[in-house]
């Protein structure tokens, strides 16, 4: 029986990787051109800017799907747009029925008008404050490089001066072929010694060596989008499956998988949500987990993810409770409050919606 659009968007709802900067609201990245002199927009037109957003990440190419955030970091150089974004984006996510968000961004990418990183993190996170004030939703931090630039270490310092006021990971993101995760091993090795959580995209544009490197030389707890773990898997004929080494690593150590299916249709990395490895990669056993990626871009949100994968896989409420509960095994929040989030608020979100 298939589920309305109403119920999904009621559900509760986990969320681990969601880019600030890809889930700017459209009229909001008009208005902020506007305020702070940006000129570069396409079109000032909230419809006409969302269709260009989404028309020129589907292009089906990572390089092509990273060139729509210039206008977004353009808008994002204040430290009033940056704290703006953030406060829009936890209400947001908090209306579309997620009780936990994990966002990241890159701060760095935030300093050209003369911002440090420690203001442009104090913005989003006083946002973050705003925007999830009495909601349901508890809204952490991820901080983010780019694994293009070489200030890794730089921003991995950053992060930790603020983990203990929101920031609960580090990431490396950007183009992935060419720019393997090991480049930035300085920085992995100092948030090991710091004793802090490492989220690594790998595996989107790039197959199993980028999540190799990501796992067994940098140290990854989790992988951003991770899809391309299905190289290393062979169905025969028969239906049957084998894991590689990497596969079945991953697998038997629990690394969950940041899985962005829209947005993996959009990169290339699939053909459709239906022929996304989801539907294989759960039936196996690994720690599967739905996300937006980047809102903006995709036109997508949770709920309209969980929509899709109803379509394409004929999941149902208690699918989506099992996908909720993964992400929130697989939270960088400290293991109480993971438990707090799971037996209060989301087991009884969901009896109460199946009920």
């Amino acid at each position: 029986m298939a589920i309305d659009l109403d119920t999904i968007r009621r559900a509760p709802k986990v969320v681990l990787h969601d880019h600030l900067d890809g889930g700017l609201r459209a009229g909001t990245v008009i208005e902020l051109a506007d305020q702070h002199g940006y000129t570069d927009l396409p079109t000032t037109d909230v419809d006409d800017l969302s269709t260009w957003f989404l028309s020129g990440a589907a292009r089906r190419d990572l390089g092509l799907y990273l060139e729509t955030f210039a206008h977004t970091v353009g808008v994002m150089q204040t430290a009033d747009a940056c704290h703006r974004v953030a406060a829009e984006c936890a209400t947001d996510l908090a209306a579309d029925g997620c009780v936990y968000a994990e966002v990241r961004f890159a701060p760095a990418l935030h300093t050209g008008r003369g911002m440090s990183l420690d203001e442009v993190i104090e913005a989003v996170l006083a946002g973050f404050v705003e925007g999830s004030a009495d909601t349901a939703l508890t809204v952490s931090t991820l901080v983010t490089a780019m694994r293009t630039d070489t200030d890794s270490l730089g921003v991995a310092e950053a992060a930790i001066r603020f983990r203990d006021r929101g920031v609960v990971g580090f990431d490396i993101a950007g183009r992935e072929s060419g720019y393997p995760p090991t480049l930035h091993l300085k920085a992995f090795q100092y948030l090991q010694r710091e004793n802090f959580h490492v989220t690594i995209h790998a595996g989107e544009a790039f197959g199993v060596a980028s999540i190799w490197e990501a796992v067994q030389f940098c140290g990854a707890e989790r992988l951003g989008h991770g899809v391309r773990i299905v190289d290393d898997i062979t169905v025969d004929d028969d239906g049957s499956t084998r894991l590689g080494r990497l596969a079945a690593f991953v697998r038997d150590r629990r690394l969950p998988l940041e899985l962005c299916p829209t947005s993996n249709v959009h990169t290339g990395a699939v053909a459709t949500i239906a022929d996304h490895p989801i539907g294989l990669l759960r039936d196996l056993g690994f720690r599967v987990t739905v996300n937006t990626d980047n809102r903006l871009m995709s036109g997508v949100s949770m709920t309209s993810e969980l929509s899709d994968l109803q379509t394409a896989f004929g999941w149902g409420l208690d699918d989506f409770r099992w996908l909720t509960i993964n992400a929130m095994k697989s939270a960088f929040l400290p293991f109480d409050q993971r438990l707090e989030l799971i037996n209060g608020v989301i087991k009884p979100g969901y009896a109460g919606i199946s009920g």
